[in-house]
């Protein structure tokens, strides 16, 4: 299919391509049927009503002839402008060079913001809605380390692990980008109002789907091949045996590109998923910083160590000891004694009585960085 050849024919065609794609019924066979008999949209907006029947069948023509009496490409297209989304479609320079030899790419993208820049590895985030503490921490490491390696993360905002992994990246001044099951003004999950805003300012919000679209059951599988084209490697961060992130595996795998899985207990539920996948050749994701380093991903000099447990500034209130005792917290309750016992073999440590772990381990608690959960047991605190 040939791209535009300069700004003057994009300015002239883009509004069309976009009243097309707009008519109800249009898909994108029929879009390439259009351009293929009639080599542009201008010239298929000429198109008189039979002679569009005979390439698109009589219901196809009549939505095409309807909608042109009660729409002008050009204001409709320049109203769309005014709310700040825009449109690309295949003919477009500025379309996703990783999304045109996928499978079933889309013909047309809405934008709330931008698109990822085409010389810029991004790595995908998902994983389950209902995450366990230890998927939340793995999920904010690995968005915060991404965004502080200056790596885009692609996911789909939802709930759990792919909007905490999207909101570590944009706290962390990356770049984030979340390609939506409904149109890219509606705002799904409505809880992730002040993620969708940050999203838009230091990255884009993506849909193929028109503007006022609702969000339905049937609209979110077909994007995900969206998610996983846009990215060069997918984290899966906690997965259930039959899990919507398998989906996007599923689409990553027929596209060729990489699978990375954090592992999880073998009785866990939750982890089902990517321990399976992990039997079956998926790479291991057992630090950020083993991340990095296997998937070639550089931190840029001056950044934060890679694989550091929390994110700048986050210990800088705590003392060396708070610190080592912190690294030797779980999400997994473990008791005082164990800890205590760990502490003492550190280097460094020296001789430290089980009431210094205490202090220690109430100053943390203090601090937010470890909680109590039954009796003598602690666990580490995001």
């Amino acid at each position: 299919m040939k791209v535009w050849a300069n700004e003057e024919e994009k300015n002239r065609q883009l509004p069309l391509a976009h009243f097309f794609y707009s008519v109800p019924g249009m898909g994108k066979r029929s879009m390439e049927k259009l351009l293929s008999v009639y080599g542009s949209f201008e010239e298929a907006y000429r198109a008189k009503g039979e002679h569009l029947q005979g390439i698109l069948g009589e219901k196809r023509a009549y939505s095409i002839e309807n909608h042109k009496k009660e729409s002008n490409p050009w204001n409709t297209y320049e109203n769309l402008r005014k709310k700040g989304i825009s449109f690309v479609c295949r003919l477009d320079r500025e379309y996703p060079e990783k999304l045109k030899d996928i499978p079933d790419a889309p013909f047309g993208l809405f934008v709330k913001g931008r698109l990822p820049k085409e010389n810029k590895k991004s790595v995908a985030i998902v994983g389950a809605r209902r995450c366990s503490q230890y998927g939340e921490h793995m999920a904010l490491s690995l968005g915060r380390e991404l965004a502080l390696a200056g790596v885009p993360v692609i996911s789909g905002m939802a709930k759990g692990i792919d909007g905490i992994g999207q909101e570590a990246a944009v706290n962390a001044g990356g770049a984030a980008f979340a390609v939506l099951g409904c149109g890219v003004d509606v705002c799904y999950p409505a809880s992730n109002r002040e993620l969708y805003e940050k999203i838009q300012k230091q990255g884009g919000i993506l849909s193929e789907y028109l503007p006022g679209t609702e969000p339905r059951p049937e609209l979110f599988p077909p994007r995900n091949r969206i998610i996983s084209g846009l990215s060069d490697i997918v984290i899966v961060v906690e997965a259930r045996q039959k899990s919507g992130s398998l989906i996007t595996v599923d689409m990553a795998l027929e596209q060729g590109r990489e699978i990375y899985c954090v592992p999880g207990r073998a009785t866990d539920k939750l982890s089902e998923g990517c321990n399976k996948l992990i039997e079956q050749g998926a790479g291991i994701v057992l630090s950020v910083e083993d991340f990095l380093e296997k998937s070639g991903v550089l931190l840029p000099k001056g950044s934060a160590a890679i694989g550091q447990e929390c994110g700048k500034g986050q210990l800088e209130s705590l003392s060396e000891k708070e610190i080592a005792l912190w690294k030797l917290l779980d999400f997994e309750p473990i008791s005082i004694e164990q800890l205590h016992i760990q502490l003492c073999t550190k280097k460094g440590m020296g001789q430290i009585t089980l009431q210094e772990t205490m202090e220690l381990l109430m100053g943390l608690m203090l601090k937010n960085k470890a909680e109590n959960i039954t009796g003598c047991y602690y666990s580490k605190k995001e």
